[in-house]
């Protein structure tokens, strides 16, 4: 299955669509910002788990359905722009009340963890632009001699240790940078272009033809 598979295409193609400032760029850095890097990277595991929700769906031929119907993909659009709108909003209530970003997470630990995975996972799996991107880009690389939906999660495997690795490192930056992070007018800055980053991008999801 791997004999004649173009390693070099596709992994180029795949990094600089992971290294493309976006919405999970966004989520890490804030995540990371707000808890540390240990929820950065837990944000980044949910972004990074809904790539096998998508490479599934595209290898099973769910997604030429979704594609097809303008209703449903018209549905499933608005749904992933409003939960982007709706994360943009909320980090626009925490700059209009501006505080130093905390790292400690003592006694709500779960409760961040879970929130910044939740987070990650839900803004991928509703965003369908990796389902388009995924029908088209994914069947370049399928040998119609082997199974399809084992190469696209092969594939996906790729993306997510890809994507993992840039978003740590950018977590592990972030991080890094606590001591300023933890100003208020710093914080309120960051909240501020992240809920204006994140309502820009679903309210230009929500306008896309496709």
């Amino acid at each position: 299955m791997l004999e004649h598979f173009q390693w070099l295409p596709f992994l180029l193609a795949i990094s600089v669509l992971t290294m493309s400032p976006g919405v999970d760029t966004i989520l890490v850095m804030r995540n990371a910002a707000l808890g540390g890097w240990r929820l950065g990277f837990l944000t980044s595991l949910g972004i990074c788990m809904g790539l096998f929700a998508h490479a599934t769906v595209s290898a099973l031929g769910l997604s030429v359905i979704l594609l097809g119907s303008a209703g449903l993909f018209t549905a499933f659009k608005l749904l992933g722009a409003a939960y982007l709108v709706y994360l943009g909003v909320q980090a626009l209530r925490s700059a209009a009340n501006p505080v130093g970003l905390s790292f400690s997470t003592k006694g709500n630990q779960s409760v961040n963890a879970w929130g910044s995975f939740r987070q990650g996972i839900l803004s991928n799996v509703l965003n369908p632009k990796p389902i388009i991107f995924y029908m088209a880009f994914l069947p370049q690389f399928i040998d119609p001699t082997h199974s399809a939906l084992a190469q696209s999660l092969f594939m996906a495997s790729l993306h997510f240790i890809i994507a993992m690795v840039w978003q740590m490192f950018l977590a592990l930056m972030i991080h890094k940078a606590r001591v300023w992070l933890a100003r208020p007018k710093v914080a309120q800055v960051m909240d501020g272009l992240t809920g204006v980053l994140l309502v820009s991008f679903g309210v230009k999801l929500a306008l896309s033809q496709r």
